[in-house]
């Protein structure tokens, strides 16, 4: 167990930070280590920090047996994760280990024979897969002594941010693009702390997050996904570890991962290595596909143009928790799937409704506008023969279509009839 001792921006004496296996920050650019802290950007090259591990002293049936015996959260795998031995013995959402759909129906519609599998996290305390990136947030503002959470959201996020910190005690400030819909406005406020709505698109919210750390009035805050994002982005890692025990502690051969940032897509491939690194599950090729929103594509149009830089572009689309047009990950997500063999595509609006539909109509799941961006590509890359309808698949719908129903408005019902069976019949439901 790494204990360090950092000096926060929330108390600038030195006091010593337990985050359990977390050894150091790490550059993904050059490689310079740092003391764990609330950084995010390297001292040397600029480049993005992430979390180092020791996991030297892990044997491997002993951690399998260890994360089984676990509680049914994110917190059955604290061994691998930037956070104290007692975690789960704190109040926070307690999220993760949710369901492994096998979307038999589903994968007659699309023609695939291999196994197709929704990892459904919409399951989460606030409905979406946020819920486990802030989870390991919290814990860093804890460790690091902020008194403030806050972030820079889509509106999933704000959500997730509102509730961790209201059961944690926190005070929380959150920041948001102030066209979002409703349903995520009014999940993000009932946790009652202080909504903030900016003029612009997220991109915009993000710049102005990045000036308020830099500020005097942002002393004492955590956010978790600026100065806190390298524990953070650690959070989806999770999904990886949860779909292969899942599967009997077994690689799928290929996943669909939704593109905003471009993060889970990234920690989700490193949580894949970091099992076959520790012998948790067999080495073998495995392939990373990324989704966007034809109205947001930045990382899917550099991909088809062969090109390693990826320009910004001005979000437009109804997917708008995928709607960042300047994604930070989304140079690694091009590396990432060009190294296992995938591939990044992108579907219109309509086709993001058509999926949500299907989706719902063959597995009774209601995704939100995100999970209609996995399950369209998924089907584009299969009709173009692109993705192997042979092999075990899976895609992931990261948060509930109750947050989105805008998008599919107009769907209601089938026909109004008066209380008699003879009305019924005229009606042809008979």
């Amino acid at each position: 167990m790494a204990v360090q001792t950092v000096a926060t921006t929330a108390d600038t004496a030195a006091s010593p930070v337990d985050l359990g296996p977390a050894a150091a920050l790490s550059c993904r650019e050059c490689g310079h280590r740092i003391p764990l802290g609330p950084v995010f950007a390297c001292e040397e090259c600029f480049g993005p920090l992430e979390i180092a591990y020791d996991y030297s002293s892990y044997d491997t049936e002993e951690l399998r047996r260890r994360i089984e015996a676990g509680p049914a959260n994110i917190w059955r795998y604290a061994p691998l994760l930037p956070v104290p031995a007692d975690v789960a013995e704190k109040p926070n959402l307690n999220p993760g280990w949710t369901k492994l759909v096998k979307a038999d129906n589903l994968a007659r519609e699309l023609g695939v024979t291999g196994g197709l599998y929704v990892k459904d996290d919409s399951g989460n305390p606030t409905h979406s897969f946020k819920d486990r990136v802030v989870a390991q947030a919290l814990e860093a503002a804890r460790a690091f002594g902020f008194t403030t959470l806050s972030c820079s959201s889509t509106g999933n996020l704000a959500g997730a941010v509102g509730a961790a910190a209201a059961r944690a005690g926190l005070r929380s400030c959150v920041f948001i693009p102030h066209d979002l819909e409703q349903g995520k406005v009014v999940m993000a406020a009932v946790y009652g702390g202080e909504l903030v709505g900016i003029e612009g698109n997220y991109d915009d919210v993000n710049r102005f997050c990045s000036e308020l750390i830099g500020d005097p009035a942002g002393e004492g805050w955590g956010f978790v996904n600026v100065n806190l994002r390298p524990y953070y982005a650690e959070g989806s890692k999770t999904l990886a570890y949860e779909i292969c025990e899942q599967l009997g502690w077994r690689l799928p051969d290929q996943l669909v991962v939704p593109i905003a940032s471009g993060s889970q897509l990234t920690k989700i491939d490193k949580g894949l290595r970091e099992l076959i690194e520790l012998g948790l599950v067999e080495d073998k090729p495995y392939k990373i596909f990324g989704a966007q929103a034809e109205g947001c594509s930045p990382v899917s149009t550099a991909y088809k143009a062969g090109h390693d830089v990826v320009r910004p572009q001005k979000p437009d689309t109804i997917a708008k928790s995928l709607a960042i047009g300047n994604p930070a990950d989304g140079p690694y997500v091009l590396d990432i799937a060009r190294r296992t063999g995938g591939a990044v595509e992108d579907v219109t609006d309509g086709q993001i409704v058509d999926a949500i539909k299907l989706l719902a109509r063959t597995e009774g799941i209601f995704a939100e506008t995100a999970g209609g961006v996995t399950v369209g590509v998924t089907r584009k890359l299969i009709e173009a023969g692109v993705l192997d309808p042979a092999l075990t698949t899976v895609v992931l719908n990261t948060g509930d279509g109750l947050k989105t129903l805008d998008a599919v408005a107009g769907t209601g019902l089938t026909a109004t009839i008066r209380p008699s069976l003879e009305s019924f019949r005229s009606a042809g439901l008979a």
